[in-house]
């Protein structure tokens, strides 16, 4: 099993997570990040660190969100979504993003 970013971090990108992990395995895209299945090793260090919530362990995300799981994967291995290794302010508007939900149409690729 692997741990998996929700949709709660479109539009928010905190990177307080990257900071606690271990491998790596954060990818680093235009308005959210993912996380690299095939680095991650199950730590769960990131949970507790997401203010918005957005990393669940795969057993545990939510019905609605399944789709994140090859949705991570997908954009893991993408060129341009970079490895992030280190902590960076959150993007301008995160606070006025946090709490909605639904913010898949937001995704920028």
């Amino acid at each position: 099993m692997t741990h998996v970013v929700s949709d709660s971090c479109i539009r928010c990108k905190y990177t307080d997570c990257v900071d606690v992990c271990p491998v790596d395995c954060f990818r680093e895209g235009p308005n959210m990040l993912v996380i690299d299945p095939d680095e991650c090793i199950d730590c769960a260090v990131c949970i507790p660190e997401c203010p918005v919530n957005a990393i669940y362990a795969e057993e545990d995300l939510p019905a609605e969100q399944m789709a994140f799981i090859k949705l991570n994967a997908d954009l893991a291995k993408l060129s341009n979504w970079k490895s992030i290794t280190k902590r960076k302010p959150p993007l301008a508007d995160a606070d006025d993003w946090k709490d909605k939900t639904d913010k898949l149409s937001e995704l920028q690729r």
